[in-house]
């Protein structure tokens, strides 16, 4: 199952849900689909969708798939690899009036560069990123939350 995720800004993301449609039109996508399409006007057609979910439903999806798509944020991001999953982050971009700077590209990039995901920046490339992350065995995220906190709290001690 693919779960794709576009966040809760205040921005649509027309693009990315658009796209995912005319793959599955095309039969260029044969998994289940459903999106969380947040603030995005557009009515896939061809998938099962819900504006915004509730934490319970969205974590529930997340357990459910195997590939997330998802929009360049940092908490979608690492809830997904938290989780084990496959990640294709498609940044949203300010050109596309999705976000009002291109932080996402930047973001996403690092984290490909960590060998964690694989970054489409154009959703004209989400086939051959789709079929990149079904072949491809990513890096297991590691966590250094306890690690910042840990010396988060040693430098208070010292005070």
């Amino acid at each position: 199952m693919i779960f794709i995720t576009v966040g809760s800004q205040k921005f649509q993301f027309n693009r990315l849900i658009e796209y995912i449609d005319r793959l599955i039109e095309k039969g260029k996508i044969t998994e289940e689909v459903f999106a969380q399409t947040g603030y995005s006007d557009y009515e896939p057609q061809n998938y099962k969708y819900k504006k915004f979910l509730d934490r319970q439903d969205f974590e529930y999806m997340l357990e459910k798939a195997d590939i997330v798509i998802t929009h360049g944020g940092t908490g979608a991001v690492i809830g997904a690899l938290k989780k084990g999953k496959k990640v294709i982050a498609v940044p949203r971009r300010a050109r596309y009036g999705e976000h009002v700077d291109d932080h996402q590209l930047q973001l996403t990039e690092q984290f490909q560069d960590l060998d964690l995901i694989c970054v489409c920046r154009e959703c004209e490339d989400l086939e051959s990123a789709l079929e990149t992350v079904r072949k491809t065995e990513y890096k297991s995220y590691i966590s250094n939350t306890k690690t910042i906190i840990r010396d988060i709290e040693g430098f208070l001690e010292e005070e």
